[in-house]
């Protein structure tokens, strides 16, 4: 059970081909260790058209003010990963013990798009995976920090993982965001115990509890989140389903609770030449970018009436020549983040839009190496009553990355 290979190489868009150099010892007890990951580095240039407030300052907007150009030496959507990982089986049962360990090169630098740390004395080492797993033929569960579920699969089968995508500002904090708020939400990695039916079939389902997390006004947490996913796969056809619901509350003698929820899904068709994936979300509550991130207008009280919509969707296309290590991919996709109802019963109604198109030529230079080179247009747009500002960005990227 190689995760590594689920979250950074089989899902993509079936052109790369995983490294067979990893690690792998073989212990007296019957257990065996492996170790596996991957590092990345991406030449990155960016220069945001709009230097005043809105819409850099829109709710929901992504794209920073600009004014002039800045380059940054960075990780790229991927982060290097060093996955360890020991499993065995006792009796009928399968165990499993995960860490990975997601660092990246550059050193963290300010919110200014064009202020980068005079000294460095140190990169963001970012501990995305501590999990165990419990399995056999009824299935299995998982219990720690893991990916969730909700989306899950959009950004999986994002081409981006290879690659740049969207720059979240080019600060050089942590990674890129590759179509995070232009096309989904994050799923983020989070604690969860999920459970997931056998795996090997044409179906699969999972369904998990979920670490609950703020939406402010709405700070209390009682219960935990639920997460579900459904998978479809069969021949070249892969098609999927999630969903997600979570109720907090404002706390205090005059408690008011409000549930957010949303549905995700997506389907690909995939050769060894060619592949199309088409997805999108939908959501009240959710936030936009990160999830519940302006979820709410922060009214206390007014229940659903206070969760600000958001929704979005991907439509892509790769294309590798027969016998040729190039692929050449490009896509699409929106996110939105809409006022709520007291918003729009106040004259307060508002859109912002976030887009992205990005195309890219990758290269697998070795069963191990690849080259990347990628250009990514993207696009804030804040749609008030007022009328409508955009700030636009070019970004081209070079990089390379090593899976081992």
């Amino acid at each position: 059970m190689k995760r590594i290979a689920l979250l950074c190489l089989g899902l993509a868009f079936g052109a790369v081909t995983a490294a067979q150099a990893q690690l792998t010892m073989q212990m007296s007890n019957g257990w065996s260790f492996t170790f596996a990951g991957n590092v990345n580095a991406f030449f990155v240039y960016e220069n945001p058209s709009d230097n005043s407030s809105p819409p850099s300052n829109a709710i929901g907007g992504i794209l920073p003010a600009g004014g002039s150009g800045s380059s940054n030496i960075r990780t790229g959507l991927l982060p290097a990963f060093a996955v360890f990982e020991a499993k065995g089986k006792e009796g009928e049962t399968d165990l499993l013990v995960h860490f990975g360990f997601a660092p990246q090169i550059q050193c963290g630098t300010t919110n200014s798009v064009n202020s980068q740390n005079h000294d460095c004395f140190g990169a963001q080492i970012d501990m995305r995976q501590v999990f165990l797993t419990v399995g056999g033929t009824w299935g299995q569960i998982l219990a720690g920090r893991e990916l969730g579920l909700y989306g899950r699969q959009n950004i999986l089968t994002d081409q981006t993982l290879f690659g740049v995508g969207a720059t979240g500002g080019n600060t050089g904090q942590g990674t890129t965001l590759g179509r995070i708020g232009f096309g989904y939400i994050y799923p983020q990695f989070k604690a969860q115990m999920t459970y997931s039916s056998p795996a090997g079939r044409p179906t699969q389902i999972s369904i998990g509890l979920f670490q609950p997390a703020t939406n402010p006004p709405y700070n209390q947490v009682e219960t935990p989140r639920v997460e579900a996913e459904f998978v479809y796969s069969q021949s070249n056809v892969k098609a999927w389903l999630g969903g997600l619901a979570q109720n907090n509350k404002t706390g205090g003698t005059s408690s008011n609770s409000a549930t957010s929820w949303g549905g995700s899904g997506g389907i690909r068709y995939g050769t060894s030449t060619f592949s199309v994936t088409g997805s999108g979300y939908y959501g009240r509550g959710l936030g936009t970018t990160l999830l519940f991130l302006d979820g709410t207008d922060g009214t206390s009280g007014s229940g659903s009436d206070g969760l600000r919509k958001s929704y979005g969707f991907i439509g892509q296309i790769t294309v590798t020549p027969p016998n040729s290590k190039v692929t050449l991919a490009g896509d699409f996709g929106s996110s939105y983040l809409q006022s709520s109802n007291n918003e729009d019963a106040a004259s307060a109604s508002f859109k912002t839009e976030n887009t992205l198109i990005s195309g890219g030529i990758y290269y697998q230079a070795t069963k191990s190496l690849k080259v990347v080179a990628e250009g990514n247009y993207a696009w804030t747009k804040e749609h008030e009553e007022s009328g409508v500002d955009k700030n636009k960005s070019f970004a081209p990227a070079f990089g390379l990355m090593l899976f081992f």
